[in-house]
């Protein structure tokens, strides 16, 4: 019989309808223990809420969390299709840093290049940024902001010690509002390319059970 530990799971957690669609269709076996993608809601109180209660499942214990979607942009230059890792999530409640940042960044440039990515602080809103908000988000040195990202990750350590991080898709961005997601080319384009990095999402969650030298 063997002696090995049950390898640790991985929670991918989105809030829309539409990102839980291109996750589902990028869908397959990870490489790592056991990996599972859920719907949490838009919004913090929503992922706060669903998060929690995920991780209270046994089978979740000491899950590895991932939050992901789409996100908008904040610094001039951004476009649609754009990936934002977060080196921290942030809110009025608090900063989660995040880990294997590095490894993310090099698996995208590996996994979808031509893609550019940027790094640094993502920061939560309770509602769709616009306008000046945005600028002003950007003056705290954030570079993106969404709804859930903050709260997942604020939800996930608070019941328990565990790697997370946060990986999202610019939908918008200064120079390139949009209105809705589903019908803007823009749009489209961040759901193609969510629907392609789950193969990143896969090997920052193997590099989490190999052995520390």
């Amino acid at each position: 019989m063997s002696t090995q530990p049950a390898p640790a799971p991985l929670l991918i957690a989105c809030a829309l309808g539409i990102e839980h669609l291109a996750l589902r269709a990028g869908h397959r076996t990870g490489t790592g223990g056991p990996v599972s993608v859920h719907r949490t809601g838009m919004g913090p109180k929503a992922a706060e809420r669903a998060v929690t209660r995920l991780l209270a499942d046994p089978a979740l214990s000491g899950a590895a969390v991932l939050a992901t979607g789409f996100c908008a942009g904040l610094a001039p230059g951004m476009h649609p299709g754009d990936l934002v890792v977060a080196e921290e999530t942030r809110d009025p409640r608090g900063t989660v840093p995040c880990v294997g940042t590095e490894l993310l960044v090099k698996e995208l440039v590996r996994t979808v290049p031509g893609r550019t990515v940027h790094t640094g602080p993502l920061t939560g809103s309770d509602h769709v940024v616009r306008g000046h908000e945005r600028s002003d988000l950007f003056a705290t040195g954030a570079i993106a902001v969404d709804m859930e990202s903050a709260a997942t990750l604020l939800s996930a350590v608070r019941t328990g010690e565990r790697p997370v991080a946060a990986l999202r898709v610019v939908v918008d961005a200064p120079e390139h509002e949009l209105v809705r997601i589903g019908t803007l080319r823009g749009g489209i384009s961040a759901f193609r390319v969510l629907r392609s990095v789950l193969p990143v999402f896969y090997e920052w969650h193997r590099s989490l059970l190999l052995p520390r030298r």
